[in-house]
């Protein structure tokens, strides 16, 4: 398997010829969103830097709400969550998906903005590979994201939603992050691959490069 970032919330998880792309961005968050192809698409929310999937090619299968899908063998699962603190009264609605294919399972937190309830966690144990917001303002902060680790305990961490190069709005900056969960910045990958036989026996952090085309 291997997962490459885009920037923002968006990746690409790709695997024996199945593509997935989650929450692709529109170019109002200051940068364009290289060119994609994907069997499926996940949206969290209909917000402009999450909901761009028909700039995605391939004539993918779109996923925006809570529910269970099977598409192309791969098992998902999206659960409904908010973006705010206060059950979507300030930001609306977010749903939280579940990747499981090839023996591992990938969440990817969308813009999540609270600290998930015991009914959620339940939902979203035996998590490989956790994609999380980590630059606050809008979604979690880096402590309210290092909780989130905490409840969950996956093998793999990798940060999302943070302030980058070129973003035209403010969100706070990976550093925050890293010192919450009391690290030194670790080394920047430029995509993931990895196996079951290969995650760690310990959560580990993983900063991925921004990739631009």
């Amino acid at each position: 398997m291997e997962i490459t970032w885009y920037g923002h919330s968006c990746f690409r998880i790709r695997d024996k010829g199945i593509s997935i792309v989650t929450d692709p961005y529109d170019e109002s968050i200051g940068y364009s969103l290289p060119p994609l192809k994907a069997d499926i698409v996940t949206v969290s929310h209909h917000h402009p830097g999450h909901s761009n999937w028909k700039k995605v090619k391939g004539k993918p299968k779109v996923l925006d709400g809570p529910g269970e899908y099977e598409v192309k063998g791969v098992f998902i699962t999206g659960i409904a969550t908010y973006h705010d603190r206060r059950k979507g009264r300030d930001r609306g609605k977010n749903v939280v998906f579940l990747f499981e294919f090839d023996g591992m399972t990938i969440c990817h937190l969308g813009d999540l903005g609270h600290i998930l309830n015991e009914t959620q966690v339940e939902a979203l144990t035996n998590v490989d590979v956790l994609l999380i917001p980590v630059g606050g303002v809008s979604t979690l902060t880096a402590s309210e994201a290092a909780e989130v680790i905490r409840l969950l305990e996956p093998s793999i961490v990798i940060p999302m939603h943070y302030r980058t190069k070129g973003l035209a709005f403010k969100l706070n900056s990976v550093t925050k992050f890293f010192q919450e969960m009391g690290i030194s910045k670790p080394e920047t990958l430029t995509s993931l691959k990895l196996t079951k036989q290969n995650l760690p026996a310990e959560t580990r952090i993983c900063l991925l490069e921004q990739r631009q085309k």
